[in-house]
C-alpha cells in the first residue's frame, strides 16, 4: 500500500470517531447554555417512554468529567475499529448501540441510563475478543493493548458504585462479544507462506561389514533372452552344417548356406558362452 492512501485510510478511519465525539459535546454545550435537562432522552426500562432512549442514550453525558471519561476511550477505540477492522465496522457499531440500549430497557434498573459507556465497554470486548477468536497477530496485539490499557474497565461491569449505570456497560459488552465471534472469520490477514528451496538428499554411506544390495538392471533378462534364442539359432545351423557335411563331404557351397564350419570347435564355443551368460545371471552380491 502506497503512503498517499495509507494517509487517506488513516484519515477516514479517524473522521467518524471525532466527528461522533464532537457531537456529544456540542450536544453538552447545548444543555448546559439553554439550562435544559436532557436526561429524559435516556433509557427509562420498560416503558413507552422511555423507548427513544434505545438510541439516543448514548448522546447524553451527566457532566463534563464523564463526557470527558468517555470521549477519550471513543475516539482511541473507534479508531481502531475503523482501521483495523473496516469491513465490518460499519456493522458492529449500530448493533453495540442499539442491543446494548433494548437489553438495558428489558432488564436493567427502573431508572434513567444515559452515557456512551456502553459503546466504549462493546467496543472494547469487540477488540479483545477479536484477538482471541481471530488469533492473527494484528487483532492479537490489538488485544493485548485494550488489555493493558483499559484493563480496569472490567470492574464496570459490577454493581459496586452507586450513580454507575453497570447494566448498560455489561450489555454493551456482551453485544460487543457477540460481534467479535460473529465476524470472527471476515476479512482475515493472508497467511504467509515461506518460499524454502527443497533439501538436496543425503547419500549415507553404509558400514563396510553391512552387505551392499547392487541394482540389478531390469532389460539384463531380456537381452539374456535375446541371446539365447541366438545361440540356439547358431546351434541348429551347427547341427544342420554336420549332417550335409556326411551327406556330401567336408564342404557345402551351395547357396543360402554357410561355408563349412569346424562342427566341434563351434559347439565348444557355444557351450562356453552359454555357461558364461548363465554365470553372469547370477545374483550378483553373491559374490561381496
Amino acid at each position: 500500500m502506497s503512503l498517499k492512501k495509507e494517509k487517506k485510510r488513516f484519515l477516514a478511519s479517524l473522521k467518524l470517531p471525532l466527528y461522533f465525539v464532537g457531537v456529544l459535546w456540542v450536544i453538552k454545550l447545548f444543555e448546559v447554555i439553554t439550562s435544559i435537562n436532557l436526561g429524559y432522552f435516556g433509557v427509562l426500562p420498560r416503558t413507552i417512554d422511555g423507548l427513544i432512549g434505545i438510541l439516543t442514550y448514548p448522546l447524553i453525558h451527566g457532566d463534563f468529567l464523564h463526557l470527558f471519561n468517555n470521549s477519550v476511550p471513543l475516539i482511541i477505540l473507534g479508531f481502531i475499529t475503523f482501521y483495523s477492522y473496516k469491513s465490518v465496522a460499519h456493522k458492529v457499531l449500530p448493533f453495540i448501540w442499539a442491543s446494548s440500549g433494548i437489553l438495558v430497557w428489558l432488564f436493567a434498573r427502573q431508572d434513567y441510563h444515559i452515557g456512551a459507556s456502553g459503546v466504549v465497554y462493546g467496543l472494547a470486548f469487540f477488540i479483545a475478543f477479536s484477538g482471541l477468536f481471530r488469533k492473527d497477530l494484528k487483532s492479537v496485539a490489538l488485544a493485548l493493548f485494550v488489555v493493558f490499557w483499559y484493563g480496569g474497565i472490567i470492574w464496570g461491569l459490577l454493581p459496586i458504585q452507586s450513580g454507575v449505570s453497570w447494566e448498560g456497560h455489561l450489555f454493551g459488552a456482551i453485544a460487543g462479544l457477540f460481534c467479535a465471534y460473529r465476524y470472527k472469520g471476515v476479512d482475515l490477514p493472508e497467511k504467509f507462506e515461506w518460499n524454502e528451496e527443497p533439501e538436496p538428499d543425503v547419500i549415507v554411506e553404509q558400514p563396510f561389514w553391512i552387505k551392499k544390495e547392487v541394482p540389478v538392471v531390469e532389460e539384463q533378462p531380456k537381452l539374456l533372452e535375446q541371446e539365447q534364442k541366438q545361440i540356439a539359432q547358431n546351434h541348429k545351423l551347427i547341427v544342420e552344417q554336420k549332417m550335409l557335411r556326411k551327406k556330401t563331404g567336408p564342404t557345402s557351397n551351395e547357396p543360402g548356406r554357410p561355408k563349412s564350419l569346424d562342427v566341434d570347435s563351434e559347439l565348444e564355443k557355444m557351450k562356453k558362452m552359454l555357461e558364461q551368460k548363465q554365470n553372469n545371471t547370477k545374483d550378483p552380491t553373491d559374490n561381496l
